[in-house]
């Protein structure tokens, strides 16, 4: 089944439904799925923000990959 298919489907069971706290739990999915994030943050998360954003564009930073290996070489000392 495509999307186009699955989405059809969905337009006519939702256009049979007549229970309203139904439609509006429905509707709170939806609305969770479609709307993006915004962070309210302090002027010192911003200025923390900005100073990592520098640090990255100067290469100042660890891959994922950099920190498990030192991760796993932490757990295998004795």
């Amino acid at each position: 089944m495509t999307t186009v298919e699955l989405k059809n489907i969905l337009i006519h069971r939702i256009a049979g439904i007549n229970d309203k706290s139904f439609l509006a739990a429905i509707k709170t999915i939806i609305e969770t799925k479609s709307r993006s994030t915004i962070y309210k943050t302090t002027p010192e998360q911003r200025k923390s923000i900005e100073e990592g954003r520098a640090q990255i564009a100067k290469g100042e930073y660890f891959t994922n990959e950099q920190v498990e290996m030192e991760i796993d070489k932490w757990l295998s000392e004795e």
